[in-house]
């Protein structure tokens, strides 16, 4: 198959189950009093999303129960033991996280845009989004504890979730602490990474196995398939914020640069004797030029940084898929090796 239609098929599958959680998003997030509230926790969700980390979550469901991809009923999926599960519920308990997420990191790094809206904080009141935030993630727990798995296997995914929200938070720690001490290492910056974007990645694939009853080691590989895409999902797109022309970014192209964030690229950069702070003169977005980028990009070739960065992308996405090797050999895993590519090689 071309990479073209293997691309084609995965959005695909993409699209199925995204509409099959948008679904679930409105039917169980409900717009109820006070109306403001609810209206303010399922903004951001109904402003779009590509979902797909709730992706992950079916189709490893999928993957585990040998089913041709699609066919399955999400709400009473056939668990390795005698009973059912709402799997669909669990990946909205997932999505509900990750837009909990969103509205608190659009607040703390007063953010006004998101997903081409303005973000939550803006539409309504600080006040308002912080309780929405908080909203989303209590609905998360009371989804993730109610999909009609056993028990024991309940409390498991409902334990991995909570340890995954303390990890981002932790994340997100270390990203503000990183804004204010020198001296970070590349190594410490993937730490981050891991906490703050991987994780989540790692309990879509993990949390799906937990619930319909799959053995240990299949759980850990499938958390460590997650954390190694996710990794590499993010250090591709500090890649992208330098390589991918303005119009397509759907942003400035190179705003990492102006606000001084830390990357792998300018990480490694600084090792290599280059003075990140002077790539570019501009103190904001509007003031920074395509010609300005395209000197700071130049130079950071020159070192070698963004082929570093893509390597490491690389890399970890093969070893991401390698962890596939506890799944099945059939479609819905077949879907996740792609999910994998796909992160990495993604277009805007």
């Amino acid at each position: 198959m071309s990479e073209d239609a293997t691309v084609e098929r995965l959005l695909a599958a993409v699209k199925q189950r995204r509409e099959r959680v948008n679904d679930a998003i409105v039917e169980e997030l409900p717009i109820e009093e006070p109306e403001r509230l609810y209206e303010a926790s399922r903004y951001l969700l109904d402003a779009g999303g590509k979902r797909l980390r709730p992706t992950v979550c079916l189709l490893v469901g999928e993957a585990l129960a040998d089913v041709t991809p699609g066919t399955a009923d999400y709400r009473q999926f056939p668990a390795l033991f005698d009973g059912e599960v709402d799997l669909l519920r669990a990946a909205v308990s997932i999505e509900v996280i990750q837009s909990f997420t969103l509205i608190h990191d659009d607040i703390m790094d007063d953010d006004d845009l998101r997903r081409g809206v303005p973000a939550v904080h803006r539409e309504y009141d600080e006040e308002t989004a912080i309780l929405a935030g908080d909203t989303l993630y209590a609905k998360a727990f009371e989804f993730m504890t109610d999909t009609g798995s056993r028990p024991e296997l309940s409390v498991a995914a409902t334990n991995r979730l909570a340890r995954t929200c303390t990890e981002i938070c932790e994340g997100q720690a270390l990203d503000v602490e990183f804004e204010n001490r020198a001296g970070v290492l590349p190594e410490e910056y993937l730490e981050m990474v891991e906490l703050k974007t991987a994780v989540l990645y790692g309990a879509s694939a993990a949390i799906p196995a937990i619930l319909l009853g799959a053995d240990d080691e299949t759980v850990e590989a499938l958390r460590q398939y997650g954390i190694d895409s996710g990794r590499a999902f993010q250090i591709q797109d500090d890649v992208l914020d330098l390589t991918v022309p303005s119009e397509e970014l759907g942003k400035q192209r190179g705003s990492d640069l102006v606000g001084e964030k830390e990357t792998l690229i300018t990480l490694h950069a600084r090792q290599q004797g280059v003075d990140v702070d002077g790539l570019v003169d501009a103190e904001t977005t509007d003031e920074l030029t395509e010609a300005e980028v395209a000197a700071a990009v130049e130079t950071l070739e020159d070192a070698g940084s963004i082929e570093y960065a893509r390597s490491r992308a690389e890399e970890l996405t093969a070893r991401s898929k390698d962890h596939l090797d506890a799944l099945p050999d059939n479609e819905a895993s077949r879907l996740l090796a792609d999910l994998a590519d796909y992160l990495i090689n993604r277009g805007y």
